[in-house]
């Protein structure tokens, strides 16, 4: 398996790691607002059946909230991992009138990469490095749909006005991927870091 992921086509490298330290949507004055403030960056990542585990620098273990053993019992089974796209931060620049800084979309995995990735196309998988010097497989990745508070985050929506068309337009704009995609992750538990590379996997 390793001969045909050296030469499967390459996606990029690991820019960043992170978890969800605690749950991005919270209570507003009038509307549920999102939070990034709830994104920690990690030194490295710990894949596992039911999630991701963030290590950061000192070993200190933190637990995603969509991982299946967080309390918060946000797991859905096929939101486990979560991954974003450098790319896609630059259209979502292109779009939307400030900036959002890169993670800030709350994926777990950043991956470098200049192209525009849609859901077909990873349809095969990736395949991750490791820092065992292995290889990791996420599966099953599907779009990870935006939430109505994310498109209001993107836009800078008054927190306190109602959802017009320009949420509605917004969250179109951040569907198909833009937003990111979700993955699963079956095997043994891994330690994945930036810089690692990324392929394609094969349909």
């Amino acid at each position: 398996m390793a001969d045909s992921i050296e030469s499967a086509r390459s996606i990029g490298r690991i820019a960043r790691v992170q978890v969800q330290a605690e749950s991005l949507k919270v209570a507003g004055t009038h509307f549920r607002r999102y939070d990034p403030a709830g994104l920690r960056e990690m030194a490295a990542l710990v894949l596992e059946p039911g999630g991701v585990v963030g290590l950061a620098g000192d070993g200190t273990r933190v637990e995603d909230v969509h991982h299946a053993g967080h309390p918060v019992g946000k797991h859905r089974g096929s939101n486990g991992v979560s991954v974003g796209f450098t790319s896609h931060y630059v259209a979502m620049r292109d779009r939307f009138p400030h900036a959002l800084p890169p993670g800030e979309a709350g994926e777990n995995i950043l991956i470098e990469t200049t192209h525009a990735w849609r859901a077909e196309e990873l349809a095969g998988g990736v395949a991750i490095e490791t820092v065992e010097n292995g290889w990791a497989t996420l599966e099953n990745i599907i779009v990870a749909e935006p939430c109505v508070e994310f498109a209001r985050h993107a836009l800078r929506y008054p927190e306190d006005a109602r959802p017009d068309r320009r949420v509605t337009d917004a969250l179109r704009d951040l569907g198909q991927g833009v937003r990111g995609f979700y993955a699963t992750y079956h095997g043994e538990p891994v330690r994945i870091a930036p810089g690692a590379r990324v392929a394609l996997l094969a349909e």
